[in-house]
């Protein structure tokens, strides 16, 4: 994969990545390049104008580097999630820039896996890796390209899986997140599929008292997120 900044390369060499190559402008920090090849990174000078046809970013940060992906098996995140910490699990999550805001924050609030499934965009898209804001190289992610068995992998580990849906779901104030809980959140279009909605254990449906139909997902999540926080610290 490819993590672009300095910001990022750091989460990633802090995290225990195995960066296998840096792109670096005269200006990046050499404290920084010193640390990625210390940790085993080709690091590579170039000019200034080479990174904005090598990325996709509008505004290069003066370092690309070249990471190798941790790819987790859906096994090892069922495990994380049945110790009680927070799971996501996104279904046709097509915008990167969503999917990144939702392991960004789901991080935040204390969450400790993730499945990608379905037409879910590929974790690793360099838009993603960046909205993520580095939560991609500290928690458990797999990918899975059917979101039925995973409902049923987090079921059989006694995680209840809860739908987000636009309308007819329990409020999230009477849910209870404290324990083993796999938040289940769809498609920026047509959120989750009834077949995927009916295999959850609960749904839930965030009120909202203006005209707007629904809210963006990455925002529905960032709030299902906070509550199952707040009912875990008692507030």
């Amino acid at each position: 994969m490819v993590i672009d900044g300095p910001t990022l390369l750091d989460e990633a060499l802090a995290a225990g990545l195995v960066v296998r190559e840096v792109l670096a402008e005269a200006s990046v920090d050499p404290a920084l390049l010193a640390r990625a090849e210390a940790a085993g990174a080709l690091v590579r000078p170039v000019r200034d104008d080479v990174l904005a046809g090598a990325v996709d970013a509008v505004t290069p940060q003066g370092v690309a580097s070249i990471a190798e992906r941790h790819d987790a098996a859906l096994a090892d995140a069922v495990a994380a999630a049945a110790t009680g910490v927070l799971c996501l699990v996104l279904v046709d999550v097509g915008d990167p820039g969503n999917a990144g805001t939702l392991l960004r924050t789901a991080e935040a609030f204390g969450a400790g896996a993730a499945v990608l499934t379905g037409a879910t965009v590929d974790p690793w898209n360099p838009k993603c890796v960046r909205a993520s804001a580095g939560a991609i190289f500290r928690i458990p992610i797999a990918v899975a390209d059917d979101p039925l068995p995973v409902l049923t992998a987090l079921a059989d580990a006694a995680v209840p899986t809860v739908a987000a849906v636009a309308r007819g779901g329990a409020s999230p104030t009477s849910l209870d997140l404290r324990g083993p809980v796999a938040l289940v959140l769809g498609s920026e279009a047509h959120g989750l599929a009834e077949p995927v909605a009916a295999a959850a254990t609960s749904r839930v449906t965030i009120p909202t008292p203006g005209p707007t139909e629904s809210l963006n997902v990455a925002m529905a999540g960032a709030v299902l997120c906070y509550e199952a926080s707040r009912q875990r610290s008692g507030t």
